[in-house]
């Protein structure tokens, strides 16, 4: 499998949902990717090793027949395993310089910073790719997540040199100020894979980053 089209990191940054068998997952981000979707990311905390990795593979393959990036949600073991295109690290899932050095060059590390600017330009400062500030919105996945307000992308996006990731809550009806405030990605899981019609709910995201 060919590796995944050099892009620039914008646009729609699907997070896959949880609960959901490998079948009905397939089907679903192919949906998001004929969509347009940039990025994936697969964050499965609930399933075995083997499925997992099985997974991790059959949706890194789907991704680049797409030419997208496949990343992978707290779990840098497995995203060496399968050869995502990167991993994501929450505060809590080990040391972002540790993985980078990890990571092969071209490889990908994204970091959470929740509503902390000094978590993002520490992280920036360890070799992460791309930093995610959230919960923007009342999220259904994280509804304890502490908020991070929109000025705070807007100073990601004046003061770092990485692109500027938002997350929770996100839908349509909300997502133009956080491209406004200076958001490069938009990171959405129920109001994209919950959609009656997946691939064009995915391309209405896409088109917000052509307006």
């Amino acid at each position: 499998m060919p590796d995944a089209r050099p892009f620039a990191l914008r646009g729609l940054y699907a997070v896959t949902p949880e609960g959901v068998g490998l079948k009905a997952l397939l089907e679903k981000v192919e949906a998001v990717l004929r969509g347009g979707a940039t990025v994936v990311q697969y964050r499965d905390k609930s399933g075995l090793a083997v499925q997992r990795a099985d997974a991790g593979r059959a949706l890194r393959e789907l991704c680049h027949r797409f030419g997208a990036r496949f990343i992978v949600n707290d779990d840098l073991a497995l995203a060496l395993a399968v050869d995502a295109d990167g991993v994501h690290l929450g505060g809590a899932d080990g040391d972002l310089a540790a993985a980078r050095r990890m990571l092969k060059a071209g490889q990908l590390l994204g970091a959470s910073c929740y509503a902390d600017f000094e978590r993002a330009r520490t992280a920036v400062a360890a070799g992460a790719d791309y930093v995610a500030f959230g919960a923007v919105y009342p999220s259904p996945t994280k509804p304890l997540a502490q908020r991070a307000p929109l000025s705070l992308l807007a100073r990601g996006h004046a003061e770092l040199p990485v692109p500027v990731c938002a997350i929770g809550g996100i839908t349509l009806d909300n997502a133009r100020p956080l491209l406004a405030a200076g958001a490069d990605l938009l990171a959405v899981v129920s109001d994209l894979f919950e959609a009656p019609d997946i691939a064009g709910r995915a391309a209405v995201y896409q088109q917000l980053f052509e307006e």
